[in-house]
């Protein structure tokens, strides 16, 4: 008890601290003052990390110099090259520099800087209580040096093997390439856009499904965010080798830019072959031309930037993988999947009739001839296959597979159903073929048939898959065989292959689209030019005409050798094509 008068004293702990009375939570006992003291609060914990500062933090620090010396010559030299007219030389050139600019982005990667304490002695805490005033020391911890440069990627981001890596670089390269041996436009123009599905693998990641969906999102993100990266390699940069700052490597490239220019025009007018080559390698310096210079230099710099910053730490896409669903009974999967497995059997028993049956049995049991039976039924079992895997991925997911009997249950349904797919598309693929011989080859057919081998293809590997039950690996071969799908058909020379499929047609039949011909590209002309005259002329009069001398960068082996061709064939008479048209 205190006297009448006295200011009562707070309790204090050991340490000296106060110690809350009870009473109104939050406040101590009042002071000389005569007021209540605030109670101290504990600071609230730091937020978490967002996901995107999880799952893709990016490179620390700034861009090297010697990554956006690089990368600026790759976009200069991207800029110059292409020709956006049709595809050529200059496409590969394009591609060849952007890779290299990206492999020395890789190969100059840095690991972040790790914390750990350093050797400084601390003064020890006192055994008594502190005076007031007074803190307590306490260890220290400073940034280590930055580590040197290392060819190996951090494992913590998730980023593919160096050999997928390798693997998909080379095949948006090899993909690119076709714009310098074929001439189709048709075809450079799906080659473009698969070969920008491996180039984004190439430099994300990503092997599940989801993975590869979220790496097709992050290219645009990656180019925004890279932009202060860059900058502050351009404020703060030294080379690690040399130590020359990046304004002298801008120095010393300006300065070879202006050597280059004022001696090449001197040898330009000095010697007339000479003007002719330099001529071809420097981009038109017209208003128009250097208007889509600058749009090409913004877009190729800008993509190269992002791809950059996204090789020299890539996100971890390997933990997005989708929740996996509740296991279904076995009846509510089975059942369905019995019935439709007798319906496959049941239609694959009347293909196998019809394939030995031959003509002569469609047209007693249809009515029609072999030819409208295979037109009216491809279209339809191409559906079927593709619905098919659809069907099998449910159905893997959702089966149980707990039990030894549970997984000889899938592995039995799915594989059966998965050998009587590939009647199915064996039956597809002849009926293709029929319908070719019969009403001529076209790039649709070419195409649409060479899907359906490429699953024909995806089904042996759902088999495959089947049978381990694991599937892992099955996205990446599904993008790896389209893609190896692709460069087949490029290889065979489509435009050729259809131009040589017709004219034997020609021969054997006498029908002939002359129109349609007409319109192949370049590749096509050897094969038309074996057409006896007036078809022969008229067939490839148009291509003659819309085939243009290239430059240097529009170099085109399909179209050079179609010259060739062409100058051998006397193409000045005049011939009626009205009647080339005969169904």
């Amino acid at each position: 008890m205190t006297s009448p008068g006295s200011v009562p004293v707070p309790a204090t702990g050991p340490t000296g601290a106060q110690i809350p009375p009870p009473g109104r939570p939050g406040t101590v006992a009042p002071a000389a003052t005569g007021r209540p003291q605030p109670w101290p609060v504990t600071p609230a914990l730091p937020r978490p990390p967002s996901l995107i500062a999880r799952r893709w933090p990016g490179p620390s620090g700034s861009a090297r110099p010697l990554v956006l010396a690089a990368l600026a010559a790759a976009t200069v030299v991207g800029a110059s090259t292409l020709t956006m007219v049709r595809p050529g030389l200059g496409w590969l050139v394009a591609a060849l520099a952007g890779a290299a600019a990206l492999v020395t982005a890789t190969l100059n990667t840095t690991a972040p800087p790790s914390i750990t304490p350093t050797n400084t002695p601390t003064p020890a805490a006192p055994s008594g209580p502190t005076s007031p005033g007074t803190v307590a020391a306490t260890p220290t911890a400073t940034p280590a040096p930055p580590a040197a440069a290392t060819t190996a990627r951090p494992g913590a981001t998730g980023a593919p093997g160096r050999a997928a890596q390798v693997a998909w670089a080379a095949a948006t390269v090899a993909l690119v390439a076709v714009g310098t041996v074929r001439a189709a436009g048709w075809l450079f123009a799906l080659c473009l856009l698969a070969a920008a599905v491996t180039g984004t693998l190439a430099v994300t990641g990503g092997r599940s499904p989801l993975g590869m969906l979220v790496a097709a999102t992050l290219p645009p993100a990656a180019t925004v965010r890279a932009l202060p990266w860059a900058v502050r390699g351009l404020r703060f940069g030294q080379s690690a080798t040399s130590g020359i700052a990046v304004g002298r490597i801008l120095t010393s490239l300006a300065i070879s830019a202006g050597l280059l220019l004022l001696f090449g025009l001197l040898f330009s007018s000095a010697d007339a072959v000479f003007e002719n080559l330099v001529t071809g390698l420097l981009p038109d310096v017209s208003s128009v031309g250097v208007f889509g210079w600058l749009a090409r230099l913004a877009l190729i710099g800008g993509a190269l930037l992002g791809g950059a910053f996204l090789v020299s730490r890539p996100p971890d896409l390997e933990g997005l993988r989708p929740t996996p669903p509740r296991p279904a009974h076995r009846l509510e999967w089975t059942l369905p999947l019995v019935l439709l497995v007798a319906l496959f059997s049941v239609f694959v028993l009347v293909q196998l009739t019809v394939l030995f049956g031959g003509a002569g049995h469609v047209l007693r049991t249809a009515g029609l001839t072999y030819a409208q039976y295979a037109r009216g039924g491809f279209w339809q079992l191409l559906a079927v296959t593709a619905l098919t895997l659809l069907v099998i991925a449910i159905a893997a997911r959702r089966a149980p597979k707990a039990t030894r009997a549970d997984r000889l249950l899938v592995r039995v349904l799915l594989g059966t159903l998965t050998g009587l797919t590939l009647v199915i598309v064996a039956s597809a693929l002849y009926r293709m073929q029929v319908y070719a011989d019969a009403y001529g080859a076209t790039r649709l057919r070419l195409v649409v048939a060479t899907i359906e081998l490429w699953l024909g293809l995806l089904f042996v590997l759902v088999g495959v898959a089947v049978v381990r039950l694991r599937a892992d690996w099955l996205p990446r071969l599904v993008i790896g065989t389209a893609v190896l799908a692709l460069l087949g058909l490029a290889l065979v020379n489509p435009d050729r292959l259809i131009a040589d499929r017709n004219v034997d047609r020609y021969l054997q039949t006498g029908r002939l689209d002359v129109t349609y011909l007409s319109g192949l590209s370049a590749d096509a002309v050897p094969a038309l030019a074996r057409l006896p005259e007036p078809m022969r002329v008229c067939a490839l009069g148009q291509i003659a005409a819309e085939l243009p001398s290239d430059g240097l960068w529009g170099t085109n082996l399909g179209r050079d050798r179609a010259r060739r061709e062409l100058s051998n064939i006397p193409l000045t008479a005049r011939a009626d094509c009205n009647g080339g048209r005969s169904w």
